[in-house]
């Protein structure tokens, strides 16, 4: 029996590309899905090379209608990876899926999280505070930005003469290296 992923994402999508390239040819685990609120967001092209299809969806369709957990439910989703997407997941939607939804933070959790805290506003955070080491999370959500539970981490020095960007190269290093191994091990095993 093949595991079904659904891609959340809302910007350029480098994440989901790496998940879909990792389980292209995999056996038992298939990205069926990219869901994005954005239509102008390069996941998009990304999903369409991979010849993953793409359901675009607004605010509205999000959190005033059931289109989105319709559309899961109508693909057979059996698990939701949150690859850089930054509107909170409704609770319709984690209640359909409980502990079935993943997410990845450019931090060190329970740092440098919530509302607001993505991309360079996280790394800037970091480098201003003086942090000697940032990384990365891979944690199940709830109803709360970056409060769910941890499923794993990674770290990575922060360097003296660090820029924002510098630091975001090493962070995004990380996710690349990680976050597919860590989404087969957890849905291969659920």
């Amino acid at each position: 029996m093949v595991t079904r992923l659904a891609i959340m994402a809302s910007g350029s999508g480098t994440n989901a590309q790496r998940i879909m390239e990792y389980f292209a040819s995999h056996t038992k685990i298939r990205v069926e899905l990219v869901l994005c609120n954005n239509p102008k967001a390069m996941v998009i092209e990304r999903a369409a090379k991979m010849k993953v299809p793409v359901f675009l969806f607004s605010h509205h369709d999000l959190y005033e209608t059931s289109h989105v957990l319709d559309t899961l439910s109508v693909q057979g989703i059996d698990w939701i990876i949150l690859a850089g997407f930054l509107w909170l997941i409704p609770r319709p939607i984690l209640s359909a899926y409980p502990g079935a939804i993943i997410n990845i933070h450019p931090a060190l959790l329970p740092k440098y999280g919530g509302k607001g805290m993505y991309g360079m506003r996280v790394h800037q955070t970091v480098i201003s505070n003086g942090d000697r080491e940032s990384g990365i999370t891979i944690h199940y959500l709830n109803e709360h930005y970056d409060e769910g539970q941890v499923i794993f981490q990674a770290r990575c020095p922060v360097m003296p003469n660090d820029s924002p960007e510098m630091l975001a190269s090493r962070i995004h290093e990380l996710e690349y290296e990680h976050f597919p191994v860590v989404i087969e091990k957890i849905v291969g095993s659920g």
